[in-house]
C-alpha cells in the first residue's frame, strides 16, 4: 500500500497542477482525511484486540445532528460537545457489553448498531438537514491555528495520545494481547472482557 501510494503521489506531483502547493496539501488533502484519520485512531484498539466495528459511520452521522441541535439549544455553548461524545461512549459501551459480555459477534452487533444509530439519527431531526449559527462551533471546522486549520491539529493530537494509549499504557498492551492469544490474555490475568467494553466505548 505504502508502494502504490508513493507512486500515485509521485505521478501526482508531475502531472496535476497545484497539486503540491500548500494549499492543495494542507487544505485540501489534508482536511480531507481527518475525520476517517481520527476514526481510525479508534478502530486501531478494536483492530489491535480482534474485532471491528462497522458502526463507526453511522454514529458519526448521529453525533453530527445530535451536537448541531444541542448547540441551537444551548445558545452556542460547546458544553454540547462533551455531552454529545458521552451520548456516543454509551453507544459504544453497549456494543463492547453485548460483544464482550454477551459473546455475541462483533459483526452482526455493530451492523445491527448501525442500522438503529442511523435510523435515531433520522428520527431525531425527522429526516431534514441541521445546520448551527454558533461561530464558536464552526471555528472549530474552519479556523486556522499557526497555519494549518484545526481539524488538522486535533487529528495530529489523536495520533500521540491514541499511539502513546497503544504502546506505553498497560490498556495498549493488554489489547494487543487479547488481540494475539484472547484465552492466554484471559488465563494470564488480563480483564479482557472489562479491556474490549472499553475499547468499542473508546472507539
Amino acid at each position: 500500500m505504502l508502494i502504490l501510494f508513493l507512486i500515485l503521489f509521485g505521478y501526482a506531483c508531475f502531472n496535476v497542477q497545484y497539486f503540491l502547493t500548500a494549499r492543495n496539501l494542507v487544505f485540501s488533502l489534508g482536511l480531507s482525511v481527518t475525520t476517517v484519520g481520527i476514526v481510525s485512531c479508534g478502530m486501531l484498539f478494536c483492530l489491535a484486540s480482534g474485532d471491528f466495528d462497522l458502526s463507526v459511520g453511522s454514529v458519526g452521522a448521529f453525533s453530527g445532528v445530535l451536537v448541531a441541535m444541542l448547540v441551537n439549544k444551548m445558545n452556542g455553548n460547546l458544553l454540547a460537545i462533551p455531552l454529545c461524545l458521552g451520548v456516543c461512549a454509551l453507544i459504544g459501551t453497549f456494543n463492547g457489553v453485548i460483544i464482550a459480555i454477551f459473546g455475541i459477534n462483533a459483526l452482526i452487533t455493530t451492523l445491527a448498531t448501525m442500522q438503529i444509530v442511523r435510523g435515531l439519527g433520522y428520527i431525531l431531526n425527522n429526516g431534514d438537514s441541521v445546520g448551527t449559527t454558533s461561530d464558536s462551533f464552526a471555528h472549530l471546522g474552519n479556523g486556522v491555528v499557526l497555519g494549518l486549520p484545526i481539524p488538522i491539529w486535533t487529528l495530529i493530537a489523536c495520533l500521540i495520545v491514541f499511539g502513546a494509549l497503544l504502546h506505553l499504557t498497560t490498556f495498549g498492551r493488554n489489547t494487543l494481547a487479547i488481540g494475539g492469544n484472547k484465552e492466554a490474555a484471559r488465563l494470564s490475568g488480563v480483564p479482557t472482557k472489562r479491556i474490549k467494553v472499553m475499547i468499542f466505548a473508546l472507539q
